[in-house]
């Protein structure tokens, strides 16, 4: 019996590399699903409904992505694999579309690296370890930013120079695949997305998207992904006087402000060190209360941008670990709105693999 078509798709992190198995044709059954995690403190390997794997402390990125690449080979007389679909956070103003990856395209998404700390490098780097294990396999970069990228000047520009402006700070956006397959499943079930439409993608990493039709129009995130909500353990807005008050007045290194920025901030930075919502909601600690407080209000005041963007809210779309498993900070944010003419809210589940695996295709039958 011929082994089944597949396309493997990676989401790789710092401290993460998820990867899912997808087949390939029409349906996109799920083949596999997985991930490691805790890479750098307790590296985990589980694969969905079987138990994790204790893996070696010193595991460090490079050797987590090595083990990855050994299950996809060890599994190689299940599935032949046709290509490989990979989340990059940054395209920047030049990516705008999914596109074949080769060094020389990797080159250029290099320079994005500081725009996307916590993210861009560790994508490439798991592009150039599959490249090493499989050269002659196609592999297809699908970009967050890229569901952003029509927005007009008045919605894409900061007030600065434009000497400035002309070097690439400008709002660009992310979750861009998470919003791309919330409007793909509405267009699905309702015959075309919602006029005006707030889809809200709330986790570790936060932010609305204003939709017409299925179409981004406005964003909460800008140049980084720390605009916007605040997140798990991200600032989201914030003076940007504060940061340079840390810098001239509080003894600290610019690689200190950034990883304070990045990594101590949000829900952690106001609970005193909890950045999971779950657990903040369950806790009675008067620091927890403080941040769930200042997530809702925070949230459905951007919603409220969003809605000005648009001119009106048909539709209020939850999506990610908060925005789909914490109906209590659900309902609180939908209750701060109440001020509006009815709409609608739905669930959607996030799905940004099988957005990628259908980008992945689509390039391929291209090629």
């Amino acid at each position: 019996m011929s082994s089944q078509r597949a396309v493997v798709v990676l989401n790789v992190g710092s401290s993460s590399v998820k990867f899912r198995v997808l087949g390939g044709d029409d349906e996109l059954p799920v083949l596999a699903d997985g991930r490691i995690t805790g890479i750098g403190s307790r590296p985990q390997f589980s694969l969905r409904g079987e138990a994790a794997q204790t893996l070696d402390d010193q595991l460090d990125l490079p050797a987590a992505i090595g083990e990855v690449l050994n299950y996809l080979q060890d599994r190689s007389d299940d599935w032949r694999l046709l290509a490989a679909g990979h989340r990059i956070v940054h395209g920047g103003e030049e990516f705008r579309a999914p596109v074949r990856l080769d060094e020389d395209i990797l080159v250029r998404l290099d320079r994005y690296t500081p725009l996307a700390p916590l993210h861009q490098r560790y994508n490439l780097e798991a592009v150039r370890a599959l490249a090493d294990r499989y050269p002659d396999l196609p592999q297809i970069g699908c970009f967050d930013t890229a569901f952003h990228a029509d927005h007009d000047a008045v919605t894409a520009s900061y007030a600065l120079p434009q000497h400035l402006r002309n070097q690439g700070i400008r709002r660009y956006g992310f979750h861009g695949l998470s919003y791309e397959w919330i409007a793909r499943v509405l267009a699905e079930e309702l015959g075309g997305a919602p006029e005006r439409m707030v889809a809200a993608h709330l986790g570790n990493g936060a932010s609305l998207c204003a939709m017409r039709a299925g179409k981004s129009v406005d964003t909460t995130m800008g140049m980084t992904a720390l605009e916007g909500l605040p997140m798990g353990t991200r600032c989201g807005a914030i003076d940007p006087g504060a940061v340079l008050f840390m810098l001239r007045s509080c003894g600290l290194e610019l690689d200190e402000v950034e990883r304070l920025l990045h990594d101590e901030s949000g829900l952690k930075g106001l609970s005193g060190g909890i950045s999971d919502m779950s657990e903040l909601v369950a806790s009675d600690s008067p620091d927890a209360k403080l941040a769930v407080d200042y997530f809702v209000l925070r949230t459905a005041q951007k919603i409220g941008e969003m809605v000005v963007s648009l001119g009106g809210l048909d539709a209020l779309v939850f999506t990610g670990g908060i925005g789909e498993n914490v109906a209590p900070v659900r309902e609180r944010i939908v209750d701060r709105l109440a001020f509006l003419p009815v709409f609608d809210v739905r669930v959607i589940p996030a799905d940004e693999e099988r957005m990628i695996a259908l980008h992945t295709l689509s390039v391929l039958d291209q090629i």
